[in-house]
């Protein structure tokens, strides 16, 4: 029997590197749980948001598809 840590593996975005503007998410806690937890990459130690994953899959297709550009 395997048990997963309760501690989230935070795995960067792969736009890490474009400035410091950046966010991790734990894609296995999301997988076990349907939560996505998202944190800014800069503040490991700050607060994490707890998104529901069809929320968090609904602002990563409207990122993909520029509904967020900047005008």
């Amino acid at each position: 029997m395997t048990t997963e840590s309760t501690t989230p593996q935070w795995v960067k975005s792969s736009y890490s590197d474009n400035g410091g503007s950046c966010v991790e998410w734990a894609p296995a806690t999301a997988s076990a749980t349907g939560i996505v937890p998202v944190r800014d990459s800069k503040n490991p130690g700050g607060p994490a948001l707890a998104l529901a994953a069809d929320t968090f899959a609904a602002f990563v297709a409207g990122v993909q598809a520029g509904g967020f550009d900047a005008a």
